[in-house]
């Protein structure tokens, strides 16, 4: 006979199963319900639930928490939801209590079929909504062994965005449990060695990876959801990236393991979250969750009595973020990942949803976003938002509130354009190796608050930026109609692998000019993961349901693409060691003001062919510019040629009148590419830059502050230009 668990009233908060001394306490939010069950599993298995229990409305319902206090169990203990209500989807109501429903705060959410849930889209339950199970879960008592959330200041961060079975399934990677955090954890020190400072996992939150439910045209094998931007739980980190089965409630460990070694390895962990919408799709999607428990008010629905959703994700449905239950959901996953985790910032994808009305309207003083930056639990994380959504909302440069970071799109498609070789982009691109002064400066960010990224998951690899003139997404079984347009790719004249030398030269240099640009300009640099490889999704540029080798790190290329591996860690070390590149203010204008004429103030000075002489045409494709240096730096003077043809120019005297060193042209051969810095050249006055070429130079210097390779300068009073910052601590 099946165990009785006796039951009390229990109390309405917190939302979620809690444990407590001598069992566990359920909450529950529905406003429309009119009845609810809660359903205990002893095996995953099971057809049917060991005990049921119903929550009656005077006992166990606080305005509109439905709550119950179970004796007995704990830590373990499967369980899931059925709600009563109206059937009435003109006003949105789509209860329906045969489908078994996911608590929304449930700490781990498990498959009913042992093998992961992805054989068969219909097995034990689907059809009811029951796919899944929630799982009790007591986080409390790991061991951090003094590890802390790291404190990084922003100036010195680059982010590392990644996707945790990516990055280990891949056979080369040597995993003995790829995919998973375990995994992740012997890639650590590959991680601290090619110098980034922080990873930016791509969703870990449960996920539903059945979806899109349909066949790679060219291989029949069944497509599945590989990146997880379509959560069915806010608060579970998805069961397969942990890998322990066997001890369940317990493998939630594993990510707290994953963020103690990333910790004690100096690297920050960001999340990618998805609050914008979830995994229950359209009105056709399956229902897992919200929409069973209470429609209405967890979902925008439109208010025309169709009952259809308002869809400004793209992807079927819109969360009601302005509903305070829906905030209060967000707030808590927030809290959660940062207090049981010690995650220290999140990615908000498609965050301007965030920033829209109960009506979908934009919001100029959205509380939600106000609400996360002014959470005392939240205070010390970085904030990042995407800050525009699928239906045209655009606020890059002007995303609400005061904290947040920016994922700059301005910056991935002028410095794509300039390397084109498009026309009249030189003003603009220098507005972007400063940090985009023009985007944000009116609004008194600072430069770090720009995330500077030339590629991300969602759209080309950097080889395949530089190899396909569009996309091929046919094996996404959408005709390719799926995925951005290309209008910033170059093929170099050929689309796809080439075993044309010249074509195989010129893909490299742009790579090389793409990667010099992004690490050398103001604000904070994203690097893809696998770009560094040279890694290609043969021309996939949405390969969110390629869960192969298309998504997966070919670790071999380690080996193949070993020049562009050394030139992306050398370039990363060389901003790294030269504080004038990662500044914490923006220029004070275009002359320097009176009094600063002194050390201390990293400057910019523009060229062109001769110094001082910077030409800002439209048909004009060459960059000069010189940074004079802090008071722990040395000067660095860039040029950036984008046009078909060498130029020669004059370089500018350097500020102690010394010569300037030649550290990178991308134009030469490997290792003269990016000289270490005890093979540093002396130049003449004249150099020529080659096409579609990039030259760094530093002044000769040889003094050491704060471990880099600096000089302390005095600024020629004739050098009035502009001024980047005047502090030390960047």
């Amino acid at each position: 006979m099946r165990p009785f668990f006796p039951f009390s009233a229990g109390l309405p908060r917190p939302l979620g199963a809690s444990p407590r001394d001598g069992g566990v306490n359920f909450a529950l939010y529905s406003e429309h319900a009119t009845a609810v069950e809660l359903l205990l599993y002893a095996r995953a298995g099971d057809a049917q639930p060991a005990q049921v229990i119903r929550l009656e409305h005077r006992q166990h319902r606080a305005v509109n928490t439905w709550h119950v206090f179970v004796g007995g169990i704990g830590h373990g203990q499967l369980y899931a939801w059925r709600v009563h209500g109206p059937w009435d989807p003109a006003r949105g109501h789509r209860f329906d209590a045969t489908k078994e429903l996911l608590d929304p705060y449930a700490r781990l959410i498990v498959p009913r079929t042992p093998d992961d849930g992805v054989s068969d889209p219909g097995a034990h339950g689907a059809a009811r909504g029951g796919r899944f199970l929630g799982v009790v879960v007591d986080p409390s008592g790991f061991d951090w062994r003094e590890t802390e959330p790291i404190r990084l200041r922003p100036t010195e961060r680059i982010i590392y965005e990644m996707h945790v079975a990516g990055f280990t399934r891949h056979p080369s990677a040597g995993a003995e449990k790829p995919g998973t955090f375990d995994a992740l954890i012997a890639k650590i020190p590959y991680l601290v060695d090619l110098g980034v400072t922080t990873v930016e996992l791509l969703p870990i939150s449960a996920f539903d990876p059945h979806a899109p439910d349909r066949k790679n045209p060219r291989t029949g094998e069944a497509l599945r959801d590989f990146w997880g931007y379509n959560p069915i739980g806010f608060f579970a980190p998805h069961h397969a990236y942990l890998d322990r089965a066997e001890r369940r409630a317990d493998a939630v460990r594993a990510l707290q393991e994953l963020v103690r070694a990333l910790h004690a390895a100096g690297l920050e962990v960001f999340l990618d979250v998805v609050f914008n919408h979830t995994g229950e799709h359209d009105l056709d999607g399956p229902t897992h969750s919200l929409r069973g428990i209470d429609n209405a008010t967890y979902y925008l629905v439109r208010q025309d009595g169709s009952g259809r959703y308002e869809d400004f994700t793209g992807c079927g449905n819109t969360l009601r973020c302005g509903h305070p239950a829906v905030r209060r959901l967000i707030l808590d996953s927030l809290r959660y990942w940062t207090s049981v985790f010690h995650v220290d910032g999140f990615r908000f994808d498609l965050a301007s949803v965030l920033s829209r009305d109960e009506a979908g309207r934009p919001v100029e003083e959205p509380p939600l976003l106000w609400e996360i930056e002014g959470d005392p639990v939240l205070e010390h994380t970085t904030l990042i938002a995407e800050a525009w959504d699928a239906s045209g909302l655009y606020q890059v440069g002007r995303f609400p509130g005061e904290r947040w970071c920016e994922w700059n799109g301005h910056f991935r498609d002028d410095v794509r354009r300039f390397w084109r070789g498009e026309p009249g982009l030189v003003g603009t691109l220098a507005q972007r190796m400063l940090g985009s002064p023009d985007l944000y400066e009116a609004q008194d960010r600072q430069p770090a608050q720009g995330v500077n990224f030339i590629t991300c998951h969602d759209g080309f690899t950097l080889a395949d930026l530089v190899s396909y003139q569009r996309k091929h997404n046919l094996e996404n079984a959408e005709q390719n109609r799926d995925g951005g347009e290309t209008t910033t790719a170059d093929n170099h004249g050929h689309e796809g692998p080439s075993d044309d030398p010249a074509i195989a030269e010129r893909r490299r240099r742009t790579m090389k000019n793409l990667l010099t640009t992004l690490f050398l300009a103001q604000g904070t640099p994203m690097l893809l993961a696998g770009d560094e490889l040279g890694r290609t999704q043969r021309g996939n540029n949405n390969a969110w349901c390629q869960d192969n080798e298309v998504s997966w790190v070919d670790w071999g290329l380690l080996e193949d693409n070993a020049e562009i591996f050394r030139f992306v860690r050398a370039l990363i070390r060389f901003r790294r060691a030269h504080h004038s590149l990662h500044r914490s203010r923006y220029l004070l204008g275009h002359d320097a003001p009176e009094g600063h004429d002194t050390p201390g103030y990293t400057r910019v000075r523009w060229h062109g062919r001769e110094p001082d002489a910077a030409d800002w045409g439209a048909d004009n494709r060459l960059l000069c510019y010189t940074l004079l240096p802090a008071l722990d730096d040395v000067a660095i003077h860039v040029m950036l040629n984008a046009g078909d043809e060498t130029v020669q120019v004059t370089l500018p005297p350097a500020p102690r009148g010394g010569p300037w060193l030649r550290v990178l042209d991308t134009a030469l051969p490997s290792p003269q590419d990016l000289l270490e810095p005890a093979d540093y050249e002396p130049l003449t006055r004249y150099y020529e830059i080659a096409e579609r070429a990039a030259v760094v130079l530093v002044e000769n210097g040889t003094r050491a502050a704060s471990g880099r390779a600096t000089q302390m300068m005095v600024v020629r009073p004739e050098w009035r230009d502009t001024v980047v910052s005047d502090e030390r601590d960047g």
